[in-house]
């Protein structure tokens, strides 16, 4: 349950700083990428095993992480995309509630167990996601645009599942740190090949508080993404549980987090998704 908590607090913290960015000036895409090379650089100094870089590319799990680097940058971009065209609490609606695709995932391939219970508390912590995330928006959107949030949905949840398929078949537990520095690592190349594109803007805009703040994202990025593997395994919690609670918990933590710290104003329905949200993850933990 340690490694669950810190994954909820370190995806918790990516918000929180990706909120600091404005108020710094941060350029977002440059940190981001920035994020990417110091995340894999993170997973690199913290591994310890006997595997060499060499023989990463030998590895039954690679294929996977260049696939995953891949849909790292291709959501963070729909993700972009989707808060200009219809607005970020639709976009962070689809985000969150994307755990439901891991969670079918489980059933289907796992042939994972849900008692009454545990089913009551999935359906909860999918209102819970939607009240918690509702913001009053005057954006205005076609519905065709609500393609975006589609598949910001789809590609967040076959990045979960795909995650936990990985974590599942392919990795030793040892190689957790090797495992996540590789995708961040086919990720900072995706990000190389993109400011190609925007060498111009890069040496314009690429201050210190941009360094910094790829720098601190990428630390935090790496164990999010670190302490989800490890909770993973958790003897008691299946994967359908354990991104059930990941999820619904970042949405509540970060709401609170908002108000404490940034003063944000959260009507009736948020207090009420904070509500069931506490509620499911009571149900999912111990049904």
């Amino acid at each position: 349950m340690a490694s669950l908590a810190l994954s909820i607090l370190a995806s918790s913290l990516i918000f929180i700083i990706f909120k600091l960015y404005t108020r710094f000036k941060v350029n977002t895409l440059f940190a981001i990428v920035t994020n990417y090379y110091v995340a894999s650089c993170v997973g690199l100094l913290r591994y310890q095993g006997e595997t060499s870089i060499t023989e990463v590319p030998g590895k039954p799990w690679f294929f996977g992480t260049f696939l995953l680097g891949i849909l790292f940058i291709v959501v963070f971009n729909l993700m972009a995309k989707a808060s200009q065209k219809v607005g970020v609490a639709v976009t962070s609606v689809a985000t969150k509630m994307s755990f439901v695709i891991p969670v079918i995932f489980g059933l289907l391939l796992y042939n994972e167990q849900l008692s009454i219970v545990k089913v009551i508390g999935i359906l909860l912590a999918l209102a819970a996601v939607y009240f918690a995330s509702l913001k009053e928006s005057s954006i205005k959107f076609k519905k065709s645009a609500l393609l975006l949030p589609a598949l910001v949905f789809l590609g967040s949840g076959i990045i979960d599942a795909s995650l936990k398929y990985i974590q599942e078949i392919y990795i030793a537990e040892e190689e957790y740190p090797i495992f996540s520095a590789t995708v961040f690592a086919s990720a900072a190349c995706i990000g190389f090949l993109i400011t190609l594109f925007k060498i111009s803007d890069l040496r314009s805009s690429y201050n210190l508080n941009t360094l910094i703040g790829g720098l601190t994202l990428g630390v935090v990025n790496y164990f999010s993404i670190f302490f989800l593997l490890k909770a993973l395994q958790n003897e008691t919690l299946n994967s359908s549980s354990v991104f059930t609670i990941n999820n619904v918990a970042i949405v509540m933590f970060t709401t609170l987090l908002g108000i404490l710290l940034f003063e944000e104003k959260i009507s009736a329905k948020n207090w009420g998704g904070i509500a069931l949200a506490i509620t499911s993850i009571i149900l999912v933990a111990f049904g």
